[in-house]
């Protein structure tokens, strides 16, 4: 049943269901599937695809599997990972803003990058750079104590606070000289050249469409732009005997711990690139989900608000347990990475199905976290399923950063960043809709807002 018309506000003690898409009828055809994958799949998916283990189809010319339970999904992402590479489509839309990056690197590349990155993103380096989050609050929440009783829009606002908490992590300055350029990059990308097209889905990778001629004109002026903030940063050189101020440091110390070897310039490159754009875009959209959740959600909010403004080290996310229960929440119901599609590079067998290679397999973390045999009111929204004390969520039913070897080497990083921004922004502020029009999510590369809703807010 689709929530489409009307949002359902919480009233006595009935949670919360925010509106999703019509689900799609079951004799939607494979064609009309693919075309419309482009625009939100999210909309593609029947009712069965909430329901069953797992759904076998055809993908031209060759099946395709849609998993549901977790020891399949532990199957293909941790017993037999290597075999399950990333498909054509994915690495068309990727690549040219990602490069050769972790996030889409396999074999022997991606195990160095792994190896040589994993120190930069542990919890004691993430703490090094917990000062770097909180000015940007900090400074968004002072800036926006300027404008109470406007009508915002929230959603940019969280993409300013982010893409600016990015660079100050990444290199140490404001990137208010480069944040419209930067965003300008983000959105051209996201408007004319994310969506796969059936050419890019169906063609060889080694067969170039209409788009990729596209996408590498955009990579040459994305990679110039990249290379002239490093060079930026660099400018600013190192402090002798200081620990490092920044991701940028960290990365360029970086060794693999079993060749030593370093990252090269395009290599780093390809990593800033990644560790800029994947983070700064997945938490903004997580911050804007959460902020509506909450704006529908009056007694969620005000619990929250309790919690930041009772807190006596703000800056410890530790202190905020129910800020972090409705980041968790709020990425079940809305994950950053609506889809996981890999291709078999080999045969396999998963449960009774016979896998040949060319299948393609699919994890929808969107579907996982809304599947009807896995979760109690799967579609609505109900932090309490992440407090201390309640009982963790089966595992591999919950997947907002993936799982595995490939999981989100950012994941603490996001986390962390997600949780102190929302607690200064809900602590210092009343949040609410402007309008009650529904907004729908839509899933192409992330799980994006059908349009960015007004928001009002008043001092507590």
């Amino acid at each position: 049943m689709s929530t489409a018309d009307v949002h359902y506000l919480p009233q006595a003690r009935l949670p919360l269901i925010p509106p999703t898409p019509p689900r799609a009828p079951d004799s939607m055809g494979a064609f009309r599937r693919v075309l419309m994958m482009g625009e939100n799949a999210i909309a593609t998916w029947s009712q069965r695809a909430y329901e069953d283990d797992i759904i076998r189809g055809r993908f031209f010319g060759n099946s395709s599997y849609i998993l549901n339970t977790p020891d399949t999904i532990k199957h293909v992402l941790v017993d037999n990972w290597e075999n399950y590479v990333r498909t054509v489509g994915a690495l068309r839309v990727l690549r040219p803003v990602l490069g050769e990056g972790l996030l889409i690197a396999e074999g022997k590349a991606w195990k160095h990058q792994r190896r040589t990155l994993a120190p930069a993103f542990t919890p004691r380096a993430v703490a090094g750079l917990i000062p770097h989050m909180v000015a940007v609050s900090d400074e968004t929440v002072a800036r926006l104590k300027q404008q109470c009783g406007q009508p915002l829009d929230l959603r940019e606002i969280m993409q300013h606070m982010t893409l600016d908490i990015a660079g100050r992590t990444m290199f140490s300055f404001e990137m208010g000289r480069h944040g419209a350029t930067l965003r300008d990059f983000v959105y051209e990308y996201g408007e004319r050249l994310a969506s796969p097209h059936l050419l890019d889905i169906v063609l060889p990778l080694s067969w170039p469409t209409p788009r990729d001629f596209a996408r590498r004109r955009f990579r040459k002026r994305w990679t110039d732009f990249v290379a002239m903030l490093m060079a930026e940063r660099r400018a600013a050189g190192k402090l002798e005997d200081a620990p490092p101020r920044d991701l940028f440091d960290l990365m360029g110390a970086a060794r693999d711990p079993e060749t030593g070897a370093a990252f090269t310039d395009a290599q780093l490159a390809d990593e800033v690139a990644t560790m800029i754009l994947a983070g700064h875009e997945t938490t903004a959209t997580a911050l804007f989900w959460a902020l509506y959740l909450i704006a529908l959600d009056p007694a969620n909010q005000d619990k929250l608000a309790q919690e930041a403004r009772a807190a006596t080290d703000p800056s410890d996310p530790d202190q905020l347990p129910f800020t972090r229960a409705v980041l968790d929440e709020t990425v079940r119901l809305y994950p950053p990475a609506f889809l996981i599609a890999r291709a078999a590079s080999g045969p396999d067998r998963i449960a009774a199905f016979q896998v040949k290679r060319g299948d393609v397999v699919l994890i929808s973390p969107w579907l996982l976290h809304r599947h009807e045999k896995l979760w109690e009111a799967p579609n609505a929204f109900k932090p309490e399923r992440f407090l201390p004390g309640a009982p963790p969520p089966e595992r591999f039913a919950y997947l907002p950063f993936g799982a595995g070897a490939r999981v989100c080497i950012g994941a603490h990083f996001a986390l962390v960043e997600a949780v102190l921004a929302l607690a200064r922004l809900v602590g210092a502020f009343k949040i609410e809709l402007v309008d009650r029009v529904p907004v729908m999510p839509v899933g192409v590369v992330t799980t994006q807002p059908s349009r960015s809703p007004l928001f009002k807010i008043t001092p507590r």
